[in-house]
């Protein structure tokens, strides 16, 4: 953030500056924790209202051999969701800081 602030600051929109960049560890710490916390909230509502209308079963689709509820797929599930959060900021992290450097320079 302050990286971006300072960027704001220097005068990018005038074409010089610093390129701001994002620190791909910040953002595969950032993202793997919000899947795991919000894959949590979804097994302990599941646990505590099982019987709201909402299709838990779905999780399986973005977590591969995740079935409600046995501890082998709980600790699967929220492995995965490690995963997928450092996938999504390797990836995004890597084309975000491309074309930002590609657009200063």
């Amino acid at each position: 953030m302050a990286q971006i602030q300072s960027t704001l600051a220097t005068g990018a929109g005038s074409g010089q500056g610093l390129v701001s960049t994002l620190n791909i560890v910040t953002l595969g710490l950032s993202l793997s924790a919000f899947f795991a916390l919000s894959y949590l909230i979804c097994i302990i509502g599941y646990l505590l209202l099982p019987v709201l209308p909402i299709q838990h079963a779905g999780l399986s689709i973005f977590l591969p051999g995740f079935e409600l509820l046995s501890w082998r797929s709980f600790f699967l599930g929220l492995v995965e969701s490690l995963i997928w959060g450092w996938y999504i900021a390797l990836v995004f992290a890597a084309i975000y800081n491309f074309f930002s450097r590609r657009m200063v320079g």
